[in-house]
């Protein structure tokens, strides 16, 4: 057997080469983490049988997921290996050392010691799951910036549009007017008909005619600024919430091919969106770092805090929030789905709140449950079997 170890980095790679015999086959070389690296290194490997060889290299945040997605594209053999391991050798090293070049054997003495995880076409969906739901987050939030911009804006140039519209002011109706005719003055001199062709056809037919009129003797006698800048900055905020608005869409559609293609068991959850099952996935990854359900509480920060002092303990405290927060959010988010759609969680819901917990404490025991029946879920690839109405297929 060949074992090559890489030492992962943000530009330049190190990697070296070690049979089962303890031979040095590659002694320690640099490679870039461009093209032109990747083809240095698999250059480098062309000598060695591709059946009888296995890659490993540390789970490292997101700058090893582009050599280890080139590498499983190319069929070799990927060990992922936990830090805490690697670090485990080194310090059992009598010499304390630490650089690239010695990192590639510590990585290869992981490997013959069976401390890693073979990445599987899974672990390659999660990675871009992963990507997915992060792009996803990022782009709400800044679509939600615009918003509190548009309507910072119209708050200065016609502060009577937000009454009109009934305080929401993000609708398709108000973005079609705005888009055209963003100042009182432009609506004040449209035709009647053109406005209530406006407002009737973007809304399906909500607005009528007498709403044109009122509209219109709105912004005759409206006190906002005139200015146009102003004007322009609302036609702006309106397409960039826009254009997030159908790369949010885009990035949805993604998601769902991939989970439909994975046949992902999380959906057969009751209230599980994709939103959510892409997350969970993404941000749990390899299951098998997992060892107990405990653990991954404490990844997603959902366990309890611990605080205690000579004799005294405290016997009430609150969750960590030490993990990932965007899969904590989405444990909790699934959580409030399940006890709307499952009377199981329910009855665990309303037990918790006749204890006198909270409604967000009330759900954070009910995530508690449901990362433990997801963690046996990931773990067996099992479905979960409930009585509620329309179950999602688990075929």
């Amino acid at each position: 057997m060949i074992f090559v170890g890489i030492d992962i980095a943000k530009n330049t790679h190190w990697a070296s080469a070690m049979n089962s015999d303890g031979e040095i086959l590659l002694e320690p070389f640099s490679f870039q983490n461009n093209n032109e690296g990747f083809q240095k290194f698999i250059s480098k490997l062309s000598n060695f049988d591709k059946q009888k060889m296995l890659i490993g290299l540390e789970s490292t945040a997101h700058y090893g997921e582009n050599i280890i997605s080139y590498l499983f594209n190319l069929d070799y053999k990927i060990g992922i290996i936990n830090p805490i391991q690697t670090s485990n050798l080194r310090k059992s090293n009598i010499r304390k050392t630490k650089n690239d070049k010695v990192d590639t054997f510590i990585i290869i003495k992981s490997l013959t010691l069976n401390n890693y995880n073979l990445v599987t076409t899974r672990d390659i969906n999660n990675i871009k799951l992963k990507g997915l739901s992060r792009s996803r987050h990022n782009l709400i939030v800044m679509r939600s910036r615009s918003k509190i911009q548009l309507a910072s804006f119209i708050d200065q140039l016609f502060p009577e549009l937000n009454k009109f519209f009934k305080g929401n002011l993000h609708l398709n109706v108000s973005y079609q007017l705005l888009k055209d005719y963003s100042s009182p003055k432009d609506i004040s001199s449209l035709h009647l008909t053109k406005l209530y062709n406006i407002l009737h056809d973007n809304s399906h037919g909500r607005y009528n005619k007498e709403d044109a009129i009122r509209l219109r003797e709105l912004a005759k006698n409206s006190v906002g600024i005139d200015n146009p800048t102003l004007s322009l900055q609302i036609k702006q905020a309106i397409l960039q919430i826009e254009l997030y608005s159908e790369q949010i869409e885009e990035v949805e559609k993604l998601s769902k091919q991939i989970l439909d293609e994975m046949k992902s068991k999380l959906l057969t959850i009751p209230g599980m969106s994709y939103n959510q099952a892409t997350a969970i996935h993404g941000f749990i990854g390899d299951i098998r770092r997992f060892n107990k359900s405990c653990q991954l509480l404490a990844y997603a920060g959902l366990d309890p805090s611990i605080y205690q002092s000579g004799n005294f303990e405290a016997r009430s405290t609150r969750m960590s929030k030490r993990g990932n927060s965007l899969l904590r959010y989405h444990l909790v988010y699934a959580a409030h789905n399940l006890v709307l759609h499952n009377i199981t969680f329910k009855k665990y819901y309303d037990l918790k709140r006749s204890q006198g917990k909270t409604h967000y404490c009330a759900l954070g025991h009910c995530a508690h449950k449901l990362v433990r029946i997801i963690f046996k879920m990931l773990k067996s690839n099992v479905c979960l079997l409930y009585t509620s109405p329309s179950p999602r297929d688990c075929s």
